[in-house]
């Protein structure tokens, strides 16, 4: 059985939208699943980009997918009230609720639980009242101290970046990171022994030479 590790960020909808589908996409596939918060412009910082709500065509172009999407896969998705937003709270929730065996890996309730909050209804994740009551809603899951949480949480980043994860959502399994919602047939496929795994067609495309580079 082959284990996934799903690096997740709240703020995106395609995070979202991958952790509501995944169930259904591996459906009869043997797998467990850890889930493990990180800070998505941690991420952009490292690797000096912007992220897509932050280029207003593509802003725009991300959310009429993202709700398309939903749609298509009949999941309940609602743009919250203002996006981007600050995730820091609802990520040291998560982390907060990580088992003190498995720290720094929430459950897939507690994900869910966090995920709906964003992502359904449409208010804003932000607010102070409804963090409150998230956290209450939460209480019984929560194992560590704030500070415990907040470290974790930048450990979790910084492991990502380290197996080169530079997106969310991203699923690793035996090293290979597989990237965003349309990822999961290709990950699907290479759970099940797809034969392309076996070829050259992972490790061959670092034999691509870079013909130019942009300067800034």
């Amino acid at each position: 059985m082959k284990h996934i590790t799903f690096y997740l960020d709240f703020i995106s909808p395609y995070a979202y939208l991958a952790f509501e589908h995944m169930p259904e996409a591996l459906a009869g596939v043997s797998h467990s699943v850890s889930y493990k918060p990180v800070l998505f412009a941690g991420m952009l910082k490292h690797y000096g980009q912007l992220g897509p709500a932050e280029i207003a065509p593509k802003r725009d172009w991300t959310y009429r997918q993202v709700l398309w999407l939903a749609h298509s896969k009949g999941i309940d998705l609602k743009m919250p009230l203002a996006h981007p937003f600050n995730p820091l709270a609802l990520l040291r929730l998560a982390t907060a609720c990580s088992s003190p065996e498995e720290t720094g890996t929430p459950n897939r309730y507690v994900c869910e639980t966090i995920f709906r909050h964003v992502w359904q209804g449409g208010a804003d994740a932000a607010d102070a009242q409804r963090l409150e009551a998230l956290s209450q809603q939460l209480a019984s899951q929560i194992h560590l101290q704030p500070e415990e949480a907040k470290t974790l949480l930048k450990n979790n980043t910084e492991e990502a970046i380290s197996k080169n994860v530079f997106g969310v959502p991203a699923l690793e399994v035996d090293g290979k990171i597989f990237w965003g919602m349309d990822a999961l047939p290709m990950l699907r496929d290479y759970l099940t022994g797809g034969e392309w795994f076996a070829g050259d067609g992972w490790d061959g495309v670092r034999k691509v030479q870079t013909g130019i580079t942009r300067k800034n």
